[in-house]
Formats: structure tokens, C-alpha cells, sequence
């Protein structure tokens, strides 16, 4: 049974019985976090997009570690032309890795990174899809509503989800119910929240309106961990 353990933000560790993973490693200027880069050891870096707050410590974790990165074409390319050992891949595709299969879905948001001349795009940013261990997980990244969640939960019998709710740059609760409710997992998990002001939302309120459509929900702290 895979562990998850919250790291604030967008970032989680994931452990399978083959290998350790860390999403989105938002770890050095993330308030919230309990840990630091330095801390981390793992197999594997997936990232759902470029932005600060997501690509985060990602090179000088796997570079450190020698894990390999899993994201998009642009984005692994970019971090293999840094000096990691990357996966590429892109939307709708997937691949079996020594620990489970990892698919890209569609996220709607955007996707660049800062090289501190200014601005470069990475392509489209993604979702992701981990089967480990039986267990499907769905990191919806950074992402607004949309139709094709329904089609996600369709396809994959997803055990545990996580939404993003602080609104401004991702979904809001409102959406984020939805979200939950197209999605279908047996347990919706929020994130994205209260990292900023400007992200601020009561995750337990959207644990109450997930539960009021007869499905489940919880809040997972900063620093907890959850076997799913």
C-alpha cells in the first residue's frame, strides 16, 4: 500500500514498495513546509509544470539523488539540459517505470519557467496519473474546471485525488466540488491553499461539500502522511 506524506502547497512524497517519489518540490521558500531539500531522498521527480512554485527544488533534488524527472517533453528536456537524468513524455501518454505506470493528463493553466532572463514557455503543464501498488493516484495539478475530468474518472478507478482549491491562479472550492464530483475517487484530497494570502480557502469546508454529495473527502496537514 503506497504512503503519502503532504509537504504544503502542491508538494507530496509518495512511497511504493519499489521506489520513493516526490511531486512538485516546492520545499525552499515554501513557508509551510516542515522539511528542507537537503532532507529529501527519492527515486523519482514528477513534475506537473514549470512555475517556482511547483519546479521548486527539482534539479537539486535529482541531481543530488540521481532520481530521474518525469514531466512533459519541454520540461524534461529543459532539466536534462541542466545536468538530470529526466523522462520526457506528454499529454495522454504513459509509461511503466519500475515502481508503476505514471500517464499525463491535460491541466489548464500555464507553464513556464524563470531563468532569470525573463520568461520561457515549457509547453502545456499536466496532471498526473500514478498506478503503484494497485492504488491509482491523480495529482490534478495546477488546474482549472474542466469537462474531462468526468472522462479521467471514467477511465481510471482513482483511489485517491488531489485538487487544488485557492482559487486566483487554480480552482476555487466551487469548482473544486465539481471537480470532486466528476473526478469520482474514492477519497478528494485539497491542496493549493494557504501558502499565500492570495490562495487562502478553508479546506475543511471543502471536505463538508464534497461530503454532502455522498462521496468522501479529507484534509491531509502539512506534514501528515496517509496510506491510500
Amino acid at each position: 500500500m503506497p504512503k503519502l506524506t503532504y509537504f504544503g502547497h502542491d508538494a507530496f512524497l509518495v512511497e511504493t514498495s519499489a521506489a520513493r517519489l516526490i511531486i512538485d518540490p516546492f520545499l525552499t521558500g515554501n513557508p509551510l513546509t516542515p522539511v528542507s531539500a537537503s532532507d529529501v531522498t527519492v527515486d523519482y521527480v514528477l513534475l506537473s509544470h514549470a512555475h517556482g512554485d511547483h519546479f521548486g527544488d527539482a534539479l537539486d533534488i535529482a541531481k543530488r539523488c540521481d532520481a530521474t524527472i518525469i514531466s512533459t517533453f519541454e520540461l524534461a528536456s529543459y532539466c536534462q539540459s541542466q545536468g538530470a537524468k529526466a523522462h520526457p513524455m506528454h499529454i495522454g501518454g504513459g509509461h511503466d517505470f519500475d515502481f508503476g505506470r505514471v500517464k499525463l493528463t491535460i491541466a489548464h493553466h500555464g507553464n513556464s519557467i524563470d531563468t532569470g532572463e525573463g520568461l520561457i514557455s515549457m509547453g502545456p503543464p499536466a496532471g498526473l496519473l500514478i498506478a503503484a501498488d494497485g492504488k491509482v493516484l491523480y495529482h490534478a495539478g495546477d488546474t482549472g474546471l474542466f469537462l474531462d475530468m468526468k472522462l479521467i474518472g471514467e477511465r481510471n478507478a482513482i483511489d485517491l485525488a488531489l485538487l487544488p482549491i485557492g482559487d486566483n491562479f487554480t480552482m476555487g472550492l466551487d469548482d473544486a466540488v465539481t471537480a470532486a464530483e466528476f473526478v469520482n475517487a474514492d477519497v478528494s484530497v485539497p491542496m493549493h491553499y494557504d501558502t499565500f494570502d492570495l490562495i487562502k480557502a478553508d479546506p475543511n469546508e471543502f471536505v463538508r461539500r464534497v461530503q454532502d454529495t455522498g462521496r468522501k473527502a479529507r484534509v491531509i496537514k502539512v506534514g501528515e502522511s496517509l496510506d491510500y
